[in-house]
C-alpha cells in the first residue's frame, strides 16, 4: 500500500462515491476502503446501498484524518448531482490496497 494511506501507524481516511444500480450516487468516508466495498456489495454497509445493489467505486480521494474525512463528505453530499457528476469525470486514481 503507498506510505501516504498510513498516518501514526494507522489507515488514512478516504472519501469515496459509489454510484448505485439505480444510477443514484451514494458518498462516505472509511479508513479501510476494500473492507467497507466489500460491506457495501453483501447489503450490510448502509440502508441506501443495500436496497441499490449492485454498487460500484467511481470516485475516492485521500484525507488527513477522520475531521477531514467528514468535512469533504459533507461537502460533496451537499452538491448538485451535475457537480458531483464533474468531480467524478475528473478521477484518474485506482482504488486503494489494504
Amino acid at each position: 500500500m503507498p506510505a501516504f494511506f498510513f498516518r501514526k501507524g494507522r489507515f488514512m481516511y478516504t472519501v469515496y462515491i459509489l454510484e448505485c444500480q439505480d444510477g443514484t450516487y451514494y458518498t462516505g468516508i472509511t479508513n479501510r476502503l476494500n473492507t467497507r466495498l466489500k460491506q457495501h456489495q453483501l447489503g450490510k454497509a448502509s440502508k441506501y446501498t443495500r436496497a441499490r445493489l449492485p454498487v460500484r467505486l467511481v470516485y475516492q480521494e485521500a484525507a488527513i484524518d477522520k475531521s477531514h474525512a467528514l468535512k469533504r463528505e459533507i461537502e460533496v453530499k451537499s452538491w448538485p448531482r451535475t457537480k458531483k457528476q464533474k468531480l467524478i469525470d475528473t478521477y484518474v486514481g485506482e482504488p486503494v490496497d489494504e
